[in-house]
């Protein structure tokens, strides 16, 4: 068993498909398939159930894969930590969130401080975001949903209030405030599954016995006020949605009558992980004027940080 070998595994244990894995680790697939026989027979047990040209990793494979990951996370952990110690150049810092346009105001502010500096980022949903901190690929997730997990660390930056938006003339658009099973009916404007506005959504309306109708769902958010507007259905949308867009907002803006109906975006990392000064200077700047007796962050509101 070598290093090379157990970096096979993992790239096709999460693609759990031998091809995609041997395109991202850059190897013949051929190569790859006897690498990971290899393997199972070294080991004793197969790790992955074979299916045809299908395969998807099995409990023996999932057991291993997270001794796998805490190992090789250790590895490139104390790789970084000697490139440091040795000096070597501006540092390095890795990123997921599930949108990066929140990211670029710290990010200036941390190139700013540190010139040269290395930037790496990820777009993800939670669960990708776990599995991006738990095989040490990122430093940080920035988090609009909580992510909680064994060995993980999180600091609230800021909370704010989510908003319903509906099309102008909608019959709710005369209104300050709706509650929830009043929007039993309508069709909602969302982003897929896992993403934070769907799981509030979900959330808000499970706790009414419901289920939202979710009649167009993506990734690209940023287009949620111009469909909503279209007609299309009603949404979720942060309230500085509303402050960005002002007089051009091309949607009504409301309130619900729900407990809990706001985003908390969080900065996590993991516990036993080793932070490059890089990534010390980008947590220390994130949270930089973070009010924690409120859990109010001023600076990711406004889009600017104090270096």
């Amino acid at each position: 068993m070598d290093l090379l070998s157990l970096r096979y595994f993992r790239a096709v244990a999460r693609h759990q498909h031998i091809s995609r894995a041997a395109e991202e680790l850059r190897v013949a697939q051929p190569s790859l398939s006897r690498t990971i026989i290899r393997l199972e027979a070294e080991l004793g047990v197969p790790l992955f159930d074979r299916h045809g040209r299908r395969i998807r990793l099995n409990e023996h494979g999932a057991a291993f894969l997270r001794r796998v990951e805490r190992m090789l996370a250790e590895l490139d952990d104390a790789r970084r930590e000697m490139a440091d110690a040795a000096g070597d150049g501006p540092g390095r810092v890795a990123v997921a969130a599930e949108t990066l346009v929140q990211l670029g105001g710290v990010l200036a502010a941390l190139r700013a401080h540190r010139p040269g500096v290395g930037v790496r980022l990820f777009q993800a949903p939670p669960e990708s975001m776990r599995r991006h901190l738990r095989s040490g690929e990122v430093d940080f997730a920035v988090a609009s949903q909580p992510l909680a997990g064994p060995g993980l660390c999180a600091v609230e930056l800021v909370r704010e209030e989510v908003m319903l938006a509906v099309p102008p003339g909608h019959p709710l658009a005369g209104r300050e405030r709706v509650a929830v099973t009043e929007l039993a009916d309508e069709e909602f404007v969302s982003t897929r599954p896992g993403h934070w506005q769907r799981a509030l959504l979900e959330r808000l309306f499970a706790r009414e016995g419901l289920t939202p109708k979710v009649v167009c769902e993506g990734d690209e958010a940023a287009a949620t006020p111009e469909l909503i507007g279209a007609g299309l259905g009603l949404g979720l949308m942060p309230a500085v949605a509303r402050d960005t867009l002002g007089g051009r907002s091309p949607v009504v803006w409301l309130r619900l009558d729900a407990t809990d109906c706001h985003r908390t975006l969080s900065l996590v990392w993991r516990e036993d992980a080793y932070l490059s000064p890089a990534a010390q200077d980008f947590r220390r700047l994130a949270m930089s004027g973070t009010d924690h007796a409120s859990g109010v962050m001023s600076s990711w509101r406004n889009r600017s940080w104090k270096v």
